[in-house]
């Protein structure tokens, strides 16, 4: 869209610009950001971008931001069609020009990246006007001859499988019968390949709706089918695309949906699993829903809103209608006819229910109910909170005074969460600053104990020192851990110190940086440990310390992609060729090379040690095979026995029903890695949960509503009086699924009798208590709490260290012991997927402290890891239960553990695999804030709307070891890299849709104080449709990403620049996507621009995506009778920005058949 702007405004805002700084190229165009970080501006962050002729961005300059105090720059050029083909990465200078535009900057970059001439990735495009990518080739000379290749054909006969199905009506909701019609003709669908850097091929078929019909990795084929409404109906994964779809593929393997006449899903079911039933209110949200063990009981989980969308409490209702389609349809005849209001509101009385009163009204359906889950408090703080401290650190705290000019207006106050298992809650309040920034949380748990934690920001928001008050119960001694931070200029860390009581400081860590802002050294423990990082061309991690020259280091660990040794194929995708490590317990230098089938799934660890006499001995291989579906059909895996040599201790065969494994049979006679060789039938309940493993000893594993277990019943047992009492485990979780307790009995070994072992998880605090026939009182004692670089074990009062690899995983534990030497506690080795090597470096280690695979705590008495949402099985390597977010991997088993590539992704809760350099960090600065568990942090399945309890700052790591504590990096670096660092932005620079627009017009106005932007176009019918499915896409991916960075971003920097003054997503796009996350000072630019807004700019992505859904059902509506009118649409955008920031947009669309108004609304940006 073409903009002009008048001469005022122009020398306006250049002298404005000049006068922040007196070394800028005044002859240049150029926008000048200036980020203070602190009171009086003397810290601060400085940025310019400089453009052409043509507003296009040719240099990007990040001012004195290295920690020498260089200049980071970055070069764009265009190709002669003014395309940017080559993204240079970040250079720093030799010193700083003061913002002046460098002539030269690439000169520089072999001070940085050597002679290796490709610091850019870059681009082949079509040359036509379309401009399609043929090929990407990320920088290094490394890949160059490793290109990401694309290719655009259409498709062949017999190529596409056609699948059709006729819709009906069944209890108001769509009734698809799929059936197989053939194949497509050809030229029938668009057809788009994806080669990547192994020559491993992905491609995706669409039809002339633009809706993908397939997608084909390799060999497999994932189907997608759809009603006449245009409405998905069928997901066919790979294992199910080459059976006959009859009622039981279908119901074992494939997705399905039913939708409502409002095109609202309302029914699903997932493989394996049985169907869910979902009822909205009248404003189309998510009032109750319903799964199949629920549905046992009549149960179902609804959700309150107020007038606002928020969510108020959430329940548990119980229906007088069976659980099937037919009770869903009462139930949302029910919701529909109810004559009261279709919000609550806050009521002084409220009502009393499962032992906490809700100061809410209870008249929206349904109004009786079995019990309340959770209770959410916005804008005041409710009755019987506890009394707000004046202030934190010398910051004023706001109150809920509405009258008053700051007060705690749209901001939540309070979270309280029942446990699910009892009548007893945690109570969680949130303190504001006159920012409404959260400067301190007060949380009663469940047993009357609390956690206070305080902290203290900076003018930038940074964290400075964190206070955390901890009791278990209200009558304990409160425990009190103090933390400080130290920054540079640019708000890298530079040291941590962390203080329990009045104990004397421990320094944490102290952080040595190079000039790209990559950890380079970290001294943790007061220099107890220094671990060294290399970094490959890429910025990724390669390799802490060197396992080639151990010299005063306990532990060195190595990564290698494309140049591994023993003859491995390089690997260039992404996958990991080989790790490499050594310990100083007994300096053998070990490695597993690793290989991997078509689809990138791990199918070999080989195990060898170099530099002994025998280097391939193969002690500790791993093989796995698997079906087209991605289920672990068999399972090799070698053991070092007790005279040194290789032994098989494992070659399992899988049996299945679809994706529920129901056999596991071992036919090495082994029974050192799974248990038994018996291969007893494993049983699933309604929702696809594994209900025994009788192999293992488990009789019956019970759930509760989140699928979370429960109770596990063992085969011993004691006799009693009433009977045969057996070993068992019980769980209690929080409704937000948070785990709180655990208590394990088991069978006296000398008497007949169940002794226990009772597990607290509190806040990060966790305490243990055992019961014995000679000792039957618990007495719960406090055990550990974690820290940035491992835990403090309050038994001995020391600090415990860990060094972790690049999955998490805990390897080598050390303290510091009498004689001020660090001594190694203990150190773990793990198979590929997860299981514990024995038989070498064996130590006590702590009995309380379990953590160990992936950082997660391990459940000795079941074998399983504690995911958060799932537990895991690392000796048979799959989860026991269906993935809550099945649906964002279809094409992969709802049971498979990290996509079946366990080297190269982690899983952090249990819901969704992320690949290690996706924000996974390993033995490198994380977070800012106190610890929040990986549970805890989460939400899971019916309960998604619910607001969790939340601490000021919350982590990415998971309870237990390695968890973080206070702050290791600042927003501006580890946040913003998180959540910016790996976006693909090219992929949202050409907002316009390929349909072609009629423009009936485009104008800029400017005048004193503000600035307009008028436009107005045409669509036909067809490209409204194109355009309508193209805008929503963006939107909704903008508003993911947006959503999920301000949630962590919240209140990260006050700059003079921020989205609001931003005119259109473009421009946001524009002014993110030419840095490159490995420059700390860059991300600190973007984050200190926007970091004060991201969350309001996710919202307001979301209301331009209610415009625009509001369009297309009222414009289907109109038509759906009258095909002849569909001509299409005329769409009115009028934006008008102050020059202060601030603003709004008009969204107006209308209809030009019916010659009605569609949609329209206004988007109201913040000043």
């Amino acid at each position: 869209m073409k903009k002009s702007l008048n001469i005022f405004s122009l020398l306006f805002v250049a002298g404005l610009s000049y006068a922040q700084t007196g070394g800028l190229s005044t002859d240049q165009n150029f926008v000048y950001t200036k980020n203070c970080l602190n009171e009086d501006c003397s810290k601060k962050a400085e940025a310019v971008e400089y453009s052409d002729g043509l507003g296009r961005t040719k240099q990007t300059i990040s001012i004195k931001s290295s920690p020498g105090g260089k200049d980071i720059v970055i070069p764009i050029e265009y190709d002669n069609f003014g395309r940017q083909v080559k993204s240079y990465l970040p250079i720093p200078q030799n010193g700083t020009q003061n913002g002046s535009i460098y002539t030269n900057p690439k000169s520089n970059a072999s001070q940085v990246y050597g002679s290796d001439p490709y610091f850019y990735s870059e681009s082949v495009m079509e040359n036509s006007p379309v401009g399609k990518l043929l090929s990407s080739t990320k920088p290094g000379t490394d890949y160059h001859g490793h290109s990401i290749n694309y290719n655009y054909e259409l498709n062949a006969a017999n190529e596409v499988k056609k699948y059709t199905v006729t819709t009906s009506w069944t209890n108001g909701a769509t009734n698809d019968v799929i059936i197989l019609s053939g194949n497509y003709n050809a030229g029938d669908l668009m057809k788009t390949s994806v080669t990547n850097e192994d020559g491993r091929k992905t491609t995706e078929f669409k039809n002339g709706k633009g809706q993908t019909v397939l997608v084909r990795k390799e060999n497999t084929d994932t189907y997608y089918v759809y009603n006449k409404y245009g409405q998905l109906s069928y997901v066919i994964p790979p294992l199910a695309s080459g059976e006959a779809l009859n009622q039981s593929t279908l119901d074992n393997l494939c997705y399905q949906y039913k939708h409502d006449s409002k095109s609202r899903q309302v029914e699903k079911k997932l493989p394996g699993k049985g169907w869910e039933y979902i009822v909205y209110d009248k404003q189309d949200r998510v009032l109750m829903s319903q799964d199949a063990n629920m549905g046992a009981s009549r149960q179902w989980i609804f959700t309150k809103y107020d007038k606002l969308g928020r969510t108020l409490y959430t329940g548990l209702f119980t229906s007088l209608q069976n659980y099937g389609s037919q009770g869903r349809q009462v139930e949302q005849t029910n919701a529909n006819n109810a004559l009261t209001s279709q919000n609550e509101s806050k009521n002084s009385g409220g009502f009393t229910a499962n032992g906490i009163t809700a100061y809410y009204t209870n008249t929206v359906y349904p109004t009786t109910f079995t019990k309340i889950l959770s209770v959410n408090y916005y804008d005041t703080y409710p009755t019987g909170s506890p009394a707000r401290p004046p202030q934190i650190f010398t910051k004023n705290i706001i109150g809920d005074n509405l009258a008053d000019a700051v007060n705690t207006k749209n901001l939540l106050t309070a979270s309280y969460v029942k446990n699910i298992e009892d009548d007893n809650w945690t109570k969680s309040y949130i303190w504001y600053d006159e920012k409404a920034r959260a400067l301190g949380t007060y949380a009663i748990n469940h047993l009357g104990g609390f956690t206070k934690t305080e902290s203290s920001l900076d003018f930038a928001g940074v964290v400075q020192q964190t206070k955390v008050t901890h009791a278990r119960l209200s009558s304990d001694t409160p425990k009190v851990i103090t933390q400080t931070f130290e920054y540079d200029n640019q708000n890298r860390l530079k040291k941590q110190w962390h203080q329990v009581n009045s104990n004397p400081q421990e320094l944490l860590s102290e952080n040595t940086y190079n000039e790209l802002s990559q950890l380079t050294n970290k001294k943790v423990g007061n220099n107890l440990q220094s671990i060294d990082y290399t970094y490959n061309f890429r910025g990724a991690v390669t390799k802490f310390n060197d396992p080639a020259n151990l010299g005063n280091d306990l532990f060195a660990y190595a990564l290698s992609y494309f140049d591994p040794a023993n003859n491995a194929t390089g690997k260039y995708s992404g996958n990991v060729a080989e790790t490499s490590w050594k310990s100083a317990q007994d300096n053998v230098l070990r490695k597993y090379n690793y290989q991997y089938d078509a689809l990138n799934r791990l199918t070999q660890g080989i195990y060898s040690e170099p530099n002994t006499s025998v280097p391939q001995n193969d002690f500790y291989n791993e093989t796995v095979a698997y079906d087209l579906g991605g289920n672990i059909i068999s399972l090799q895996r070698n053991g070092k026995n007790s005279l040194g040599m290789k032994s098989g201790i494992d070659n399992l065969t899988y049996g299945y029903e679809g994706n529920k494994l129901t056999t596991v049979t071992d036919d090495s006679g082994d029974y050192a890695g799974y248990p038994d060789t018996s291969g007893a039938r494993i049983n699933y309940d309604s929702n696809g949960n594994m209900k025994d493993h009788k192999d293992k000893g488990i009789l019956q594993i019970d759930y509760n509503i989140l699928d979370l277990p429960s109770y596990i019943k063992f085969n011993q047992s004691v006799v009693s009086r009433g009977g045969a009492r057996y070993v068992n485990t019980s769980y209690t979780y929080r409704a937000d699924g948070t785990k709180v307790r655990k208590v394990y009995q088991y069978k006296d070994g000398f008497n007949e009798y169940l002794a226990s072992t009772s597990t607290d998880y509190l806040d990060g605090f966790q305490y243990e208590a055992n019961a014995t026939l000679a000792n039957p009182t618990s007495v719960y004692s406090l055990k550990f709490v974690p820290t940035s670089e491992g835990y403090y074990n309050f038994e001995n009062n020391r600090y415990i260290y860990s060094y972790t690899d690049h999955l998490g995983n805990i390897r080598l534990s050390y303290f510091k012991n009498s004689s001020g030497s660090a001594e190694v506690l203990e150190e773990n080795n793990f198979y590929p997927f997860g299981m514990k090597h024995e038989g070498y470096n064996a130590q006590t280690g702590n009995p309380s402290y379990n953590y160990e695979n992936n950082g997660k705590e391990l459940q000795k008495e079941t074998g399983w890891s504690d995911y958060g949402a799932r537990m895991y099985m690392s000796d048979i390597g799959r989860w026991g239960v269906i993935d809550p977010l099945a649906e964002t991997s279809r094409r992969f088993n709802p049971y498979n553990y990290a996509l079946n590539n366990p080297v190269m992704f982690i899983d952090p809760d249990g819901r969704k695999a992320m690949a290690i350099d996706e924000g996974w960090s390993w033995n490198v600065p994380t977070d800012s804030g106190w610890f929040v568990s990986g549970s805890q942090r989460k939400k899971f399945g019916a309960l998604e709307e619910m607001v969790e309890m939340t601490s000021i700052f919350e982590t990415e790591q998971s309870g237990g070891g390695g968890s973080a504590i206070g702050t290791s990096v600042t927003y501006d670096q580890a946040i913003a890299f998180l959540y910016f660092g790996n976006i693909d932005f090219s992929k949202f620079s050409n907002l316009d849709p390929t349909p072609k627009r009629k423009y009936l017009k485009d104008q800029t106005n400017a005048y004193f104080g503000a600035i307009e932007s008028v436009t107005q176009y045409q669509l036909d019918h067809s490209n409204w449709i194109d355009e309508y499915q193209g805008t929503m896409d963006l939107l909704g991916s903008m508003k993911e990403y947006f959503d999920s960075a301000g949630d962590h971003l919240g209140g990260a920097g006050y700059g003079t620049f921020a989205i609001d003054n931003l005119k259109t997503i473009k421009d946001v796009v524009e002014k993110f996507k030419n840095y490159n996350p490995s420059l700390g000072s860059a991300v600190g630019f973007i984050a200190g621009t926007v970091g004060t807004s991201l969350k309001m700019e996710g919202d307001r992505f979301g209301q331009i995506m209610d415009i625009y859904k509001n369009a297309e059902y009222r414009y289907d509506q109109l038509h759906k009778t009258n095909p002849e009118l569909h001509k299409g649409v005329t769409v009115n955008v009028n934006v008008v920005i102050g020059t202060n920031g601030g603003g709004y947009t008009n969204i107006m669309i209308y209809d030009i058949s019916t010659h009605r108004y569609l949609s329209c609304g206004k988007i109201v940006h913040r000043n």
